[in-house]
């Protein structure tokens, strides 16, 4: 099991690697919608919050 996951980890380097090389603005793409995903979330979570507190 170890072994497979150690695999599949490099995998996923060489890939994002590649993407990172092939493709640098898409790349830069990515990252972004994933940080405001990221973002958007916490400030639902933190509303949320703020609701139940009031």
């Amino acid at each position: 099991m170890a072994q497979a996951k150690r695999i599949v980890l490099w995998a996923l380097g060489i890939f994002v690697a590649y993407t990172i090389i092939h493709s640098p603005a898409r790349a830069a793409e990515l990252v972004q919608i994933g940080f405001e995903g990221i973002s958007d979330a916490a400030k639902s979570i933190g509303e949320f919050m703020t609701q139940l507190v009031n």
